[in-house]
């Protein structure tokens, strides 16, 4: 019998092709067309695998999957799955670790710069038949030689820390297990604790998981004991930002600017104020998106699907559940 795997967000023909020419013989793919619960249950109904992103994985999605076998997600996030129905189930749930950190890597830094730089502002207002050098000037800062606070030094932040290296920047750091101190010499930050790394850093750039612990961590009381004209960029989920309370300190002026490549709600609403300040740059969660990425992340999730699919275990690193 063939083995059905399904992509459970739509996705391009092209991509589909990619994914297609790569499968073994004996397995089929298909993506679903619409982004409703009701299109994930209905992806999920004759399906032996599924592999998601951003739509959530609830407990009516596992419900409806009499067949499945495993949930791979397609990054590493696992924030969005109700880990505890495919418990219930015997589902199997795995991640793509350490496949994601050098697109996110990159594209914090790039958002960073972006931000600092003004560049996008600065695009929007030249092809409109402006010429912004004054107010470019005027609001733009550098990245080098900055203090860089990094919420979160998994794969991902560490990558972040590699490359502001360049910058000449003081890289401060925050997580839940500190470093050895040979690791913290050698990827050359230093350690504090969340509120010190807040009131010292000219950019934070969050980086961590979306947990029980770090939803909503980011709010009105924290922002406060950031520097004034500072700047924040977000890749890692929304919800580890109180929106509302961003909103108002850089309508307040107590922050610079802010790049968000990750909503509380996704897609955001038209009217989301985030979309519509002058001072914030916005990304569609595409921070780990890479054409060049793309193959390597394919190969990553269909061998888990092939280990399980032989009876082999998957590798530690990747074992949700």
């Amino acid at each position: 019998m063939t083995q059905k795997i399904v992509m459970l967000q739509p996705i391009g023909a092209e991509q589909e092709a990619n994914i297609r020419a790569l499968l073994p013989e004996g397995f089929s793919v298909s993506a679903i067309k619409g982004r409703s619960p009701d299109d994930v249950k209905a992806g999920v109904a004759d399906a032996d695998y599924g592999v998601w992103w951003d739509l959530p994985i609830s407990a009516d999605v596992v419900a409806a999957a009499p067949r499945i076998k495993l949930f791979h997600k397609w990054g590493v996030g696992i924030d969005n799955i109700d880990i505890e129905a495919c418990r219930a189930r015997g589902i199997r749930i795995a991640r793509t670790t350490g496949s994601n950190a050098v697109p996110v890597a990159e594209a914090t830094v790039g958002l960073m710069i972006a931000v600092a730089r003004c560049i996008v502002q600065a695009h929007v207002a030249t092809v409109a038949g402006g010429w912004p050098k004054t107010e470019v000037s005027q609001r733009s800062i550098l990245v080098s030689g900055k203090t860089v606070g990094i919420l979160g030094l998994g794969a991902i932040g560490k990558g972040v820390a590699k490359r502001l290296r360049g910058f000449d920047c003081t890289i401060l750091y925050n997580n839940r297990n500190r470093l050895p101190e040979a690791e913290e010499q050698a990827l050359g930050v230093q350690y504090r604790t969340l509120d010190a790394m807040l009131a010292e850093c000219d950019i934070l750039s969050l980086n961590c998981p979306l947990t029980p612990e770090t939803a909503g961590l980011i709010n009105a009381a924290r922002l406060a004991r950031m520097k004034r004209g500072a700047l924040l960029v977000n890749v890692a989920r929304g919800g580890i930002v109180v929106e509302a309370d961003l909103v108002e300190a850089l309508r307040s002026g107590h922050l610079a600017g802010a790049a968000v490549d990750v909503f509380d709600q996704e897609p955001p609403p038209p009217d989301h104020p985030l979309l519509h300040m002058p001072n914030v740059v916005c990304t569609p969660h595409t921070a780990t998106s890479s054409y060049e990425n793309s193959r390597r992340t394919i190969m990553h999730w269909l061998g888990n699907i092939m280990r399980v699919h032989k009876g082999e275990e998957i590798p530690p690193q990747d074992v949700v559940l």
